[in-house]
């Protein structure tokens, strides 16, 4: 199994966390605790990028739907990265494609939150 996890912090309340691989069963709770820890580190603006991302399952979605609803309740937004249709498919049929906002490229996400594009 092939699985990675960066975190970047881009600015004070802004952080880029990319996921490469199968996020999973097996390997969602490396990612939830990701999450949690920048959420706890006072982060407003959480990018997910799928980018090098090969599947997901409802594991993963069930650590945004927790990661969005903790940041929800501080102000903050959680949004995606993602390009690869077979992933954003699955958003689309849950439904969570209105729960998120998908942008195509890193860039693009980051222009939303405020912080500078450039890292």
């Amino acid at each position: 199994m092939n699985f990675d996890v960066q975190t970047e912090r881009v600015d004070d309340s802004t952080y880029v966390i990319a996921l490469a691989g199968e996020v999973d069963l097996y390997t969602a709770p490396e990612f939830k605790q990701q999450l949690l820890d920048v959420i706890a580190k006072g982060a407003k603006d959480v990018v997910v990028d799928f980018t090098n991302t090969t599947f997901i399952d409802s594991t993963a979605l069930g650590v945004l739907v927790g990661g969005v609803k903790r940041l929800r309740t501080q102000d903050g937004r959680l949004s995606l990265v993602c390009s690869d249709r077979n992933i954003t498919k699955i958003f689309e049929i849950t439904g969570l494609d209105r729960v998120f906002t998908i942008h195509p490229t890193r860039d693009e996400a980051l222009a939303t939150t405020g912080a500078s594009a450039q890292s």
